[in-house]
C-alpha cells in the first residue's frame, strides 16, 4: 500500500461503506451474481479489505456476518430495481443520501438526461475521488456529488449543487437509518418530503424490529454493529404515510426467495439486519 493509499483509509462510521464495498466485490465474482459492481474490488482494496480474506471469530459471529452480507446483497438489488422502475417511469433526478462508495453512476444504464446527485461528508467522497481517479471510472450520466453532514442543512446543499425539488426524485437511503437517532430519521424524513415533487418515488432500508439486541449487543468496537442506533418502526408505512408516501414493505426472506437466493430458516438471532422499503409521493 503506498503512503497516499494509507492516508486515505478509512475511519470512523463512514468506514462501513467500504466493508459493504468488499461484500459487493464477493457478490459479483459469483456465477449467479445478483448484481456486478467492477469498482466494489478496487474500493475494498483501497480501504484495506482486499484481497478478501475471512475474518476471525467463532462459528456464532462467522453467521451473523454472513447474514449481514446477505442483507447487502439482497439490498442492493432491490433498490436497483426500484432505481430501474423509477427510469423507467420518466424520473430523471436521483439523489443518493450517505452515499457512501455506492457506484450505480457507473455501473448502470441510465436514460439521458438523467442527473444523480451523491450526498455525503467530504471524508468518504474525497476517498471515492480518488480511487475513481485510479480506475478512470467514467459515470453513465450526471454525477454530481454534495459535501454535506446529513446533520447539517444538506438541502440547502442540494439546491446549491442544481436539484430540482419541483421536479420528480428518486431517493435512496441504504444501510442509513440504522445509525441514525429517531428525531434525526424523522428530520431526515421530513426534509425529503419538503423535497419531492408528486410522483417522486424513494427506496429504504430499515433496521428490522429486534436487529440491535440481537448483532448489537456483543459486537465488536468499532464494527458497524456497534455503531447501530436506531430500528424500524412498528408500522412503517403508516410512519411513511405521515409524511405524505403511499409505501409498501418488504422482507429480505421475501425478496431473496424471489430473486432465486432463499435464505433458508436460521434462528431468529441469526436473521439478516434489514427491513425494504418502497414508496410513492402522493
Amino acid at each position: 500500500m503506498t503512503d497516499e493509499q494509507q492516508r486515505e483509509r478509512p475511519s470512523g462510521v463512514w468506514a462501513t461503506a467500504v466493508g459493504v464495498a468488499r461484500v459487493r466485490a464477493l457478490e459479483s465474482e459469483r456465477k449467479n451474481a445478483l448484481f456486478h459492481d467492477p469498482l466494489a474490488q478496487a474500493f475494498a482494496a483501497a480501504g484495506g479489505l482486499w484481497p478478501s480474506s475471512p475474518p476471525p471469530g467463532d462459528e456464532a459471529a462467522r453467521r451473523r456476518r454472513a447474514a449481514v452480507s446477505s442483507s447487502i446483497v439482497i439490498r442492493t438489488r432491490f433498490l436497483d430495481d426500484l432505481l430501474r422502475q423509477a427510469s423507467a417511469s420518466g424520473i430523471r433526478q436521483v439523489v443518493l443520501l450517505g452515499a457512501g462508495m455506492d457506484s450505480r453512476a457507473f455501473r448502470m444504464d441510465w436514460p439521458e438526461g438523467t442527473r444523480l446527485f451523491e450526498v455525503d461528508t467530504a471524508a468518504p467522497l474525497d476517498f471515492k475521488a480518488s480511487v475513481l481517479r485510479r480506475e478512470r471510472a467514467v459515470a453513465r450520466c450526471e454525477r454530481i456529488t454534495v459535501a454535506v453532514d446529513l446533520r447539517e442543512d444538506w438541502p440547502g446543499a442540494l439546491a446549491a449543487a442544481g436539484h430540482d425539488p419541483a421536479s420528480p426524485t428518486v431517493w435512496i437511503a441504504e444501510g442509513l437509518l440504522i445509525y441514525l437517532p429517531e428525531d434525526a430519521v424523522e428530520l431526515l424524513l421530513a426534509r425529503i418530503g419538503a423535497l419531492s415533487a408528486a410522483g417522486s418515488r424513494m427506496g429504504l432500508t430499515w433496521g428490522s424490529r429486534g436487529v440491535i439486541e440481537r448483532f448489537g449487543a456483543d459486537a465488536e468496537p468499532g464494527s458497524a454493529a456497534s455503531m447501530w442506533v436506531s430500528e424500524m418502526p412498528d408500522d412503517p408505512v403508516g410512519r411513511l404515510a405521515g409524511h405524505g408516501w403511499e409505501a409498501v414493505g418488504h422482507t429480505l426472506r421475501e425478496r431473496a426467495a424471489a430473486y432465486g437466493r432463499p435464505l433458508g430458516t436460521p434462528p431468529r438471532h441469526e436473521e439478516g439486519p434489514g427491513g425494504l422499503i418502497s414508496a410513492v409521493r402522493r
